[in-house]
């Protein structure tokens, strides 16, 4: 124990001469430099403890780029790393990554350096940790390496203590400081990076695609953002020929994006088993796999003159995990794998390798944050749909339809909502309404007013004792945000119309000469401020064949600015070119507002053409509904179909129809699984038929022949193919908490 001892004190001695400093800084750099350059390491760093002693922080790092970016700026003493486990056991312990292989394949290790730690103690003192990494191709660490190590630490633990003895705190600072540090024997000359015999400039060359990489996906809000960013400083920087970013779900491999010439690698990879035995699925149980050749099927080949290529399979880990003193990620999942294919065989150099892991780290967390907020703001829309009415209540006199677009800069709940409400006799309510702010607060609220409003409503009060009311109850249930309301009642026998608002943009109406005018009232202030006063509104008479709208300002915009100018003019232009049909307005009202930018409000549309009751030109109409499970309801509307049109004396175009809605009740009753309301109305050159369900997205054309699995969420094509058949025209709508399915059949001869 004694010459141990004696040998540990000679060592330190020896370790002594060498490092010399008048401050921590000084002794810090001496060493780091003196451990790269006698080693041959391309990094090196000191660990020291912090106050309370029980973590260990990188006080400083030298050394090249990239390897000093993948050095941990802290662990806990008691981690399972090279550092912490020197300074646990007081002797130089080391941690290499030896990396995966598979029988004939050409694989590599996926994090290219080795590291070796040692002790920097001395007789009453433990400071921390002397770490060392070094490229694999400058081979495994021996004796003498531990003992130039070990003696190096020895030497900067003397150094520490002397300058402890003097007064002065031995403590690391909020972040490491970085040196460079560059080592002739270890600098690398990297194929395609950098300038060859320019110390740092391979490493500098490298680390710029990583930075652009990490400035692209910190704004990426959507999957194609992430992919372009992968094209511009992944795929491109190293020459692949292709890139395939895929998720792993439900026990397989699902491609989120790709590009280049990558329909070999999509095939080869989506729908593929986690389970199975494939480089792809390899990689996404943890850890990186970079094949320098393999074989191409003709199959699978994209360039007819390719026979090999290589490939590289990267872990999206959702974080930048292969850092030297990480242990391996082992059993545990990645998000998914980032699929790399070059032309050609490849030799992937050891930093290249370092940069690709890290960039896969980065993508790995992009992909987990855009698909955690798709799926919240899937969660919320469904949510704000499900407090939608499910269908619109009608009256022969007024057909109606609505729109709703959730606001797509936001993940969380909206308030707005609208509504078509039967009052007694003759009138219907027409409500559209904007709760403030986006969260689970304005979604109850909203709630809690469409109820009241609905309740007060069907009693028969007017619009404006309905708002004065919900204002009153609202107050009292304790809301706190405030809500703007727009209510028409409309009388369908005589067109008497009264409007009340609080706080919300009055209705707009186009009059059947086509001119477009505002239906005024007071504009009231919001519910939820305290009022002395009731609730004021205004009656206005509605000419037939006039179209009303009701909106929320997120239909125009929210720039603050009065809305309805621009309401006004979208208003016209929109029915200038739809010719008056009402599900087409509603279309291009909403297309022409929303676009392919985000909204930061929601946007509802509320459109109703009252129609007069008595006059020669009205529409005949009739409506149906069928519940979900009533196993007689495709016949129940093959029946309606036929004996409304042999009432209108259409009979010729019973077949047809009768045809025609049978393919859409029995997709809707099958895939929105729902109730369903079927509506037909015939005018004087065609028959319009509309058929309602509660799921808002549009049916799938497809090819008659598809696989079986593809089949299940499929329309099988049979429907649609025979509405493009016989149908004048058609189309899907989406409103509020499902879809219309609507179409025009023209009458002979008409």
């Amino acid at each position: 124990m004694e010459s141990v001892d004696a040998a540990g004190k000679d060592r330190r001695r020896r370790g002594a001469t060498r490092i010399r400093g008048t401050d921590l800084v000084t002794i810090l750099h001496c060493g780091i430099c003196e451990a790269v350059h006698r080693l041959g390491a391309v990094t090196a760093a000191v660990y020291l403890l912090d106050e309370d002693r029980n973590e260990l922080r990188a006080a400083m790092i030298g050394g090249s780029l990239p390897s000093v970016f993948t050095l941990p700026g802290r662990m806990d003493v008691d981690a399972p790393w090279a550092s912490a486990r020197a300074l646990a056991s007081g002797r130089v312990e080391i941690l290499a990554d030896p990396g995966p292989g598979e029988a004939g394949q050409q694989c590599m290790p996926s994090y290219p350096y080795v590291a070796l730690a040692a002790p920097v103690i001395a007789e009453k003192h433990r400071f921390g940790a002397l770490t060392v990494v070094r490229l694999e191709t400058h081979g495994a660490y021996g004796a003498a390496d531990r003992t130039r190590l070990q003696e190096i630490g020895d030497g900067l633990a003397v150094a520490l203590a002397e300058l402890a003895g003097s007064g002065a705190v031995i403590a690391p600072g909020p972040t490491p400081l970085l040196v460079p540090v560059f080592s002739p024997e270890t600098d690398t000359d990297t194929p395609g990076w950098g300038i060859p015999g320019v110390p740092g400039s391979v490493g500098t060359s490298l680390v710029y695609p990583l930075r652009r990489l990490a400035e692209m996906l910190n704004q990426a809000a959507t999957m194609d953002d992430i992919v372009r960013a992968a094209r511009s400083y992944v795929m491109s920087p190293f020459r692949a020929r292709s890139l395939v970013l895929a998720s792993a779900s439900e026990g397989r491999l699902w491609v989120l994006g790709q590009c280049g010439t990558s329909s070999g690698v999509v095939r080869n990879v989506h729908g593929a088993r986690l389970n199975a035995r494939t480089p792809a699925a390899e990689a996404v149980r943890g850890r990186p796999l970079f094949i320098s050749e393999c074989r191409l099927s003709a199959a699978d080949s994209d360039l007819s003159d390719d026979e090999s290529q290589a490939e590289a399979y990267l872990p999206l880990s959702g974080s930048r995990s292969y850092f030297i003193d990480l242990p391996r990620i082992g059993g545990r999942h990645a998000v998914g794998v980032c699929c790399l294919s070059f032309k050609g065989p490849r030799r992937f150099p050891p930093e290249e390798r370092a940069v690709l892991s890290t960039m896969a780290g980065l993508l790995g967390a992009a992909v987990k944050r855009v698909e955690l907020s798709a799926e919240q703001h899937a969660v919320a829309e469904c949510l704000q749909r499900r407090l939608l009415p499910s269908t619109l209540r009608e009256l022969p006199q007024l057909t109606t339809t609505a729109r709703f677009r959730p606001a797509t800069g936001t993940s969380k709940v909206g308030g707005d909502w609208y509504d078509v409400i039967k009052g007694p006799g003759e009138r219907v309510v027409l409500v559209v309404g904007d709760v403030e702010g986006h969260a689970m607060e304005s979604a109850a609220v909203m709630s809690q007013a469409r109820t009241a409003v609905t309740s007060y409503a069907t009693e028969g009060h007017s619009p404006s004792a309905v708002i004065d009311r919900t204002g009153r109850l609202l107050a009292a249930l304790g809301a706190e945000q405030l809500v703007t309301c727009c209510v028409i009642a409309l009388d369908t026998a005589d067109g008497m119309a009264e409007v009340a608002l609080a706080g919300h943009p009055a209705p707009l109406v186009q009059r059947p000469d086509g001119t477009i005018g505002t239906l005024d009232a007071p504009a009231n202030l919001p519910l939820g401020v305290t009022l002395n006063h009731a609730y004021q509104g205004r009656e206005h008479v509605v000419e037939p064949g006039s179209v009303l709208m009701l909106y929320s300002d997120g239909l125009t915009g929210c720039d603050g600015t009065d809305p309805e100018p621009r309401a006004r003019a979208l208003f016209g232009s929109s029915s200038r070119e739809t010719g008056g049909d009402l599900e087409q307005l509603a279309d291009r009202l909403i297309a022409d507002v929303l676009g392919p930018h985000q909204r930061r409000d929601d946007a509802v549309l509320l459109l109703a053409c009252y129609e007069d009751a008595g006059g020669e030109g009205a529409p005949r109409t009739g409506s149906l509904h069928i519940q979900q499970r009533d196993l007689h309801g495709v016949k129940s509307a093959r029946t309606f179909v036929a004996d409304r049109l042999n009432s209108w004396g259409l009979a010729e175009i019973s077949d047809t129809l009768r045809l025609i809605v049978s393919e859409i009740v029995t997709n809707a009753l099958i895939h929105a699984g729902s109730d369903v309301d079927v509506r037909l109305r015939a005018f004087a050159d065609h028959v319009r038929l509309e058929v309602r369900d509660s799921d808002s997205n549009p049916p799938v054309p497809s090819p008659l022949a598809l696989s079986e699995e593809e089949n299940a969420q499929a329309e099988h094509g049979r429907g649609l193919l025979i509405m493009e058949a016989l149908s004048k025209q058609w189309n899907t709508s989406p409103n509020g908490r499902g879809k219309t399915v609507w179409l025009d059949v023209a009458i002979p001869d008409a």
